[in-house]
């Protein structure tokens, strides 16, 4: 799931993508806009249409919209690796019609390890530690890697990869 941007060719996530073409988007960049009553309906969509268990990718505000699908659907995931959520609550939606964007607190039913940055723009390390908590996620302190985009020069991201293997 991607953040609240498409990202662009260097990012992690689109390398990843690149190179397992059975890797699925949710939504599909570019997607809609940080819709996310929209957003979920994809993400369940991707979710549904297999019975193999599935391990969720989400990136910023993808880790919203994960944790959003999780506290309202079931469906076959074995896990999630959510790497610098945001701290949203008290946006505004793009589209008056959308669902609110407020951070489930909820634990998650399936195991997650969540990835914070010490100098994430958009939230603290004490907020990851306290979402980590909430949501039964294992934290992983990446250091100073800022949104871990590549802004802050993440295209290739090994760590990332070893995280997620660890997880299938």
């Amino acid at each position: 799931m991607p953040g609240r941007g498409i990202p662009g060719p260097e990012h992690w996530s689109r390398r990843w993508a690149d190179a397992h073409p059975a890797y699925r988007w949710a939504p599909e960049p570019p997607g809609p806009p940080l819709i996310l009553r929209e957003r979920v309906g994809a993400l369940h969509a991707a979710v549904s249409e297999s019975d193999e268990a599935a391990v969720l990718i989400a990136h910023s505000a993808g880790c919203i919209t994960t944790a959003a699908w999780a506290a309202n659907h079931t469906g076959p995931v074995r896990a999630a690796l959510l790497v610098t959520p945001p701290r949203i609550d008290g946006f505004k939606p793009d589209d008056p019609s959308d669902i609110p964007w407020v951070t489930p607190r909820g634990k998650l039913p399936f195991r997650a390890v969540l990835v914070a940055s010490r100098t994430d723009p958009y939230t603290t390390f004490e907020q990851f530690e306290q979402l980590a908590e909430d949501w039964g996620a294992e934290l992983v302190d990446a250091g100073d890697v800022g949104h871990l985009d590549t802004a802050t020069g993440f295209g290739p991201w090994p760590q990332g990869e070893r995280l997620l293997n660890e997880l299938r």
